[in-house]
């Protein structure tokens, strides 16, 4: 039986969401637990096909019937050539291309405002690449994306965002010029040294690249304000109800159904509807059903709430194809206290993980880990995702992971790549140990000794396990001083020393951020059947989109997933203005 938030030491999702205020240094703020009311069997829709070994049942629970509405409850229709549901990172492209290709369109959100924005741009060839004399090599780049999907994905969707993606930062730069005053930086950093292909790709809009300083105002804001000042807004208070297709799955999606304080509104699209509607990450359900990987690994989340799902689920009701395998963004970074297993607590829309603790930075930092056991067990330079994965075969799905004083030295030597290199920027910019750690201190998730043996005590090992502890930190140590990971394979400039006390520790899951499994599309965006055929008239971009990952995302290509959203987006209605 599977123990309450109290019994496991965990909290409740209020409780949750009322410590949101103690995360570390560097953490970044979110919501975790909010997912949808569970919905009855799915009946007619399309069932996705699922390499998860979750029970048929389960896999169709999350689907629920598709909703009946009558014509006599709709209390208003309008007609428009291009309908745009979700005002996120897609929907907010998608508007801004749509005012200066001249398209009438609609963008309806269920929220009040724009969604937040994912600051790391994944692009190609693009002018800051070219003036830092940045070379990607476009063949070995679309392979690499390819093997991290083990090839389940669709080689020719990826290449356009390999060769639109300079033409989307181009379009945007402009804009947020004029705006914020500064242009996208590329990351030129160098990674010769590293295991892994890391193609330089990352673009931010930064006031201080050095020291990773973000501007006040975030993209989607920016966008905002721009099709405001041509006359355009968004639709807010628009929450997705059904899509709306001729015939019986055979004919053209004409538009959307709303639910909205006045009832419920049609919106015909003469052109096409694009679903940018984001991932599942806020449906614990959904989650649960498709992603059974998550609650065995994840202790934290960092998601976006309203992302449950819902357009996905609208799509596969109108005929559409989903992904046939999950893929959940999670990153090494759900930091917990002692004794806390990975995992939901309670069912349905009340389950939440069980941490408080959005993002710890230093969790994706390849200092040593290990299990509840005491033992090492994984490359701790491995992408983000490995490290969780790896997590799901030990006891509690957690890890603890060990640093020193000289943990300054030690980040900046291992140079990570990403927004794991935040920490990194943080002591470039005056911060200690002593003040980043401070708040995680407080909340009982990072602890601080004088010695290995009393941070061994304080993190909660005992016995044979405390005693397999100090016995691996030997072992580790013996590594650094031969600069050769003969256990594991961790390149050696990424092994480090547990000698220069203070000496720090803390446990981990995974930080669960995102899912980028969605609905089959082909190269144009355009969503695909159960027998792979074009549905006329719909369009997937972004989160709820697939066709692209499986089982995990491609870290070390930063910012591919944002870089593709924003370049689909723009693609899809410069297509649909075409038709």
């Amino acid at each position: 039986m599977e123990k309450t938030a109290n019994e496991r030491g965990g909290l409740s999702r209020r409780g949750f969401l009322g410590l949101a205020g103690i995360a570390g240094v560097g953490a970044v703020a979110g919501l975790a637990g909010c997912a949808p009311q569970q919905s009855a069997s799915a009946k007619g829709g399309s069932t996705p096909q699922s390499e998860s070994g979750a029970s048929a049942a389960a896999q169709t629970d999350w689907l629920g019937k598709v909703p009946e509405i009558a014509e006599g409850d709709i209390k208003e229709t309008k007609t428009i050539d291009v309908l745009i549901v979700g005002a996120g990172n897609g929907g907010m492209m998608a508007a801004a291309t749509a005012v200066d290709e001249g398209v009438d369109f609609i963008i309806c959100e269920k929220n009040t405002q724009p969604q937040s924005t994912r600051h790391w741009i994944g692009a190609v060839d693009t002018a800051q690449q070219k003036a830092a004399g940045v070379e990607v090599d476009r063949g070995t780049l679309l392979n690499e994306l390819a093997r991290y999907a083990s090839y389940k994905c669709d080689m020719d969707v990826w290449k356009v965002w390999i060769d639109e993606s300079a033409e989307m930062l181009g379009y945007l730069d402009p804009l947020m010029e004029a705006s914020l005053g500064i242009k996208a930086t590329v990351d030129t950093e160098k990674f010769d040294k590293q295991a892994h292909y890391t193609p330089m790709v990352q673009h931010m809009y930064l006031t201080d690249p050095a020291l990773g300083k973000r501007p006040e105002k975030e993209r989607n804001q920016v966008l905002y304000e721009y099709i405001q000042s041509k006359g355009h807004d968004v639709s807010f208070g628009h929450k997705l109800v059904k899509l709306v297709r001729e015939g019986d799955k055979e004919g053209r999606v004409t538009g959307a159904i709303f639910e909205t304080d006045g009832g419920y509104v049609r919106i015909n699209a003469t052109k096409g509807v694009l679903l940018t509607t984001g991932g599942y990450a806020g449906n614990a359900v959904m989650t649960k059903a498709l992603a059974p990987i998550v609650p065995q690994c994840t202790t934290t989340a960092d998601n976006t709430p309203s992302c449950d799902g819902s357009g996905i689920k609208a799509a596969l009701w109108a005929g559409a194809k989903m992904d046939p395998q999950p893929a959940p963004m999670l990153f090494a970074r759900g930091a917990v206290a002692p004794g806390i297993d990975a995992g939901y607590d309670g069912e349905g829309e009340s389950a939440a993980l069980p941490g408080n603790i959005f993002q710890s930075n230093i969790g994706t930092q390849p200092f040593m880990k290990v299990d509840r056991l005491g033992k090492r067990f994984v490359n701790e330079a491995s992408p983000y995702e490995a490290v969780c994965f790896a997590s799901s075969n030990r006891p509690g799905g957690v890890w603890c992971e060990v640093w020193d004083g000289n943990v300054v030295e030690d980040v900046e030597r291992f140079s990570t790549v990403g927004c794991s290199k935040m920490i990194a920027q943080a002591f470039a910019g005056g911060a200690t140990p002593e003040a980043y750690f401070q708040k995680q201190i407080d909340g009982g998730t990072v602890f601080k000794a004088d010695t290995v043996d009393e941070l061994a005590g304080k993190l909660g090992f005992e016995g044979e396990a405390k005693k397999n502890f100090l016995a691996q930190v030997e072992r580790y140590n013996e590594l650094y001083d031969q600069q050769s990971d003969s256990d594991f394979g961790k390149e050696a400039f990424r092994l480090s020393a547990l000698r220069t006390p203070p000496f720090y520790g803390g446990w981990f899951g995974a930080c669960y951020l995102t899912t980028v499994d969605g609905i089959k599309i082909n190269a144009n965006m355009q969503a695909l059947d159960e027998k792979s055929q074009v549905i006329e008239g719909l369009y997937c971009a972004g989160d709820c989109s697939g066709s692209l990952f499986a089982d995990n995302y491609p870290e070390y290509i930063i910012g591919c997933a944002c870089g593709r959203t924003l370049t689909f987006s723009r693609h899809a209605v410069k297509f649909m203005k075409a038709q």
